[in-house]
């Protein structure tokens, strides 16, 4: 199981190569953290970097990688940084903005089916066939180590401490790394649309299952099945997981824009929902952080 060690290791290892995202204390006992500024719009570069840097070697086919969007612009990203080749399959319902990001840092992109679950197999199929490294999205032990390091991150932005981080979660490659960074000393909450629940059915039945997706951040959070290194963790360690439906999101989303100034996903509203409609409410003087994961998102609608 993945553990605080692997997430040191993974911050030795990727160093300077993705940024130290900063803090923002919003309240006297409520913080964001600003990952939404990360390389490529979301925390993913963390972990898509040292996957591959971790890898025995990278072959001349490069990197493949699937994706809603985000992961793969982290694989884009990381492939033109360490100067190697990135192919990434992105379902047709990803945004615009994202597949013209995807061009732009040099990835060649093809899209395939309506669901992340049919890039995936697509992606899969590539890999086989070229021998190119498969860097998964959110389930391998060297992108969940990845992600983890923002949570070292914390503990030295808020030296006073806090108590509970929230966190959107879609596959669980995130809240996997915050599990391993922080747990069992901070509570780690997971947060998910209520129409795309995969690691809230995992936890109910006892295992990973299929679940239906859609919904406003089906594009970020649309797995149809939570990853196995997610749900092992939050299930060793208790992890609750509260839903929020659209409306919430959307006006979570709005409210960050409008009080804040900050563009962000669907998705990555979804964590500061928990707080915005009352699916989570903390106890007096609970020191709540907010994980604000991805800005990748066309902002029109916010004007």
């Amino acid at each position: 199981m993945i553990d605080i060690q692997d997430v040191r290791a993974a911050a030795t290892r990727i160093g300077s190569r993705v940024r130290r995202t900063p803090v923002l204390q919003v309240a006297p006992a409520t913080w964001f953290k600003l990952e939404q500024t990360q390389h490529a719009g979301s925390f993913k570069t963390r972990g898509m970097v040292n996957q591959i840097l971790a890898a025995p070697s990278v072959p001349p086919a490069g990197i493949v990688a699937a994706s809603g969007g985000n992961a793969g612009l982290a694989a884009a990203y990381a492939a033109r940084e360490l100067g190697i080749a990135a192919t990434v399959f992105v379902p047709v319902t990803a945004p615009p903005v994202k597949v013209a990001k995807l061009g732009k840092l040099g990835a060649k992109v093809t899209q395939v089916g309506s669901e992340y679950a049919e890039a995936y197999a697509a992606a899969v199929d590539h890999a086989a066939g070229t021998n190119a490294l498969f860097c998964h999205a959110y389930d391998d032990p060297q992108m969940v180590a990845g992600n983890g390091t923002i949570g070292l991150e914390l503990l030295e932005q808020i030296p006073s401490g806090f108590d509970t981080v929230l966190v959107a979660v879609g596959g669980g490659g995130l809240i996997a790394g915050m599990i391993a960074a922080l747990s069992p000393q901070v509570k780690v909450v997971a947060v998910e649309p209520a129409t795309s629940a995969a690691l809230h059915a995992a936890l109910s039945a006892g295992a990973p299952v299929d679940v239906p997706v859609s919904g406003v951040a089906a594009d970020s959070l649309g797995a149809r099945r939570a990853g196995q290194i997610a749900f092992d963790l939050a299930h060793s360690f208790g992890i609750p997981s509260v839903l929020v439906d659209d409306q919430a999101i959307i006006d979570a989303r709005r409210t960050l824009w409008d009080d804040y100034r900050l563009a962000v996903e669907h998705g990555t509203a979804a964590a500061y929902a928990a707080l915005t409609s009352g699916a989570y409410v903390p106890v007096p003087g609970e020191r709540v952080v907010v994980l604000i994961c991805g800005a990748n998102t066309n902002p029109t609608d916010l004007a």
